[in-house]
């Protein structure tokens, strides 16, 4: 209960209901593919081109065009971080937050990230390796079965979470 004067709505304290879920589970998937995109996005850059200096995101160029093109990497990442946060504040505010929908939409995102990234970029383009002067191998499959994994599993939660499931639980 907000007291007089609050600024809190009384959607903000909506409780969640399976119809609402159910009506909106394509946005609790996007939330979580675009968080997903970003975090995965984030992870790379903070690690791989920032801490330990392995590449950056163009790499076929001069040092200062690849430190340009990860920061626009950067900042792409991040919007798609905020959109899915944004998604997810409306959601919730709705009271259609379905946290293991939203899960499963991050899972897959951060795989298509990573796999798009371990077979379009690194291979298909070639504008940058995960790492240089080393046997890629080892590197290319773990960035890659990650990835695969990644997918498999939000596909999976995705698919326990579909909408036709959350009506069954509702039907006496």
């Amino acid at each position: 209960m907000t007291s007089p004067g609050s600024d809190r709505t009384a959607s903000s304290t909506t409780p969640w209901s399976w119809e609402a879920r159910a009506a909106r589970s394509t946005e609790n998937v996007w939330s979580g593919v675009l968080f997903g995109v970003g975090l995965a996005a984030f992870v790379d850059e903070a690690v791989f081109h920032q801490v330990l200096h392995w590449h950056h995101f163009y790499d076929l160029g001069t040092p200062d065009i690849g430190l340009v093109s990860d920061g626009f990497f950067h900042a792409l990442s991040f919007f798609a971080t905020v959109a899915g946060l944004f998604l997810l504040a409306d959601l919730r505010r709705r009271g259609a937050l379905w946290w293991a929908r939203w899960l499963g939409g991050l899972l897959v995102g951060a795989g298509a990230f990573q796999l798009y990234d371990g077979v379009i970029q690194h291979k298909v383009f070639g504008i940058h390796q995960i790492r240089y002067d080393v046997d890629l191998l080892l590197y290319d499959l773990t960035w890659n079965i990650i990835a695969v994994v990644m997918i498999i599993v939000g596909v999976v939660v995705l698919g326990r979470t579909r909408a036709s499931r959350a009506d069954a639980r509702q039907t006496p």
